[in-house]
Order: C-alpha cells, then structure tokens, then sequence
C-alpha cells in the first residue's frame, strides 16, 4: 500500500516529528504485521530516527548539522543550496521499519522527524506499507 504524507515546513533547516501521522497511516491501512519504508523524494530534505521526547536534541542535531556544513562555504552550485544537499546526503532519505500488531515499532525515547535542510517549503514523504 501507498500513502502520501504532505508536510508544510515553516522555517529553513528544522526536523519536524512525523511519527504520529506515519503512525496514523499504518492504522488506516490495517496491516498487523510488515514493514513501512518511509521516503523523501527531495534532494535537500531527509528522514531521520531519533529521541522525540526532549525537543532540544533535535534542535541540537540541527545546531551541529549547521555548524558542520554551513550555509555559505564558497559552493560551487549555483542554486545556492549546497550545504543542503550535503545535509541530505549525510542524513538520507530513507528509513525502514517493522510493523507489529498494527503499528510502527519505536524505542522508548524514538520518534520518526522529517528533516527540512532548504525550508521554508512544502514537501512530501512517502510511505510504503508492506503486509507480512
């Protein structure tokens, strides 16, 4: 099964929690048990897993992130977002997880973030959801 998930970032790099809706969508589909490979089609956003319970690892990640790979660095790409190609890159856009009795498995403290690195924009994430 397919699911299309719209996401509307608001600010220039911010990892947004998308867990729920991820989630939500396994529901809907009514899978019990296979897995859900998450996938964004953009060339400077990704997908990560990470701690969703304290908002300030993910400004953290993002802190590092810029400080690693700043936005002006004497790119050669014209377009003038290099920094957020490298970002995808690094972080990727893929992820794959299991479905167990109807829902996405997590750790404690995990939580599934869209990552937004040439914001404000409107994007997209796919989901492939797979029965068992």
């Amino acid at each position: 099964m397919f699911v299309e998930l719209k996401i509307a970032t608001r600010h220039r790099t911010e990892l947004i929690d998308i867990t729920p809706k991820v989630q939500q969508a396994v529901r809907q589909t009514q899978v019990q048990e296979g897995l859900c490979h998450i996938w964004v089609p953009h060339t400077t956003a990704g997908v990560t897993i990470n701690e969703n319970a304290d908002p300030s690892v993910a400004k953290d990640i993002l802190m590092e992130l810029n400080k690693v790979i700043p936005f002006e660095d004497h790119y050669h790409h014209l377009e003038g977002n290099s920094a957020a190609h490298i970002k995808s890159s690094l972080v990727g856009c893929a992820q794959t997880l299991i479905i167990h009795q109807g829902r996405v498995m997590l750790g404690s403290w995990q939580g599934i973030f869209f990552c937004e690195f040439d914001g404000p924009r409107h994007r997209t994430v796919w989901l492939k959801i797979f029965a068992q």
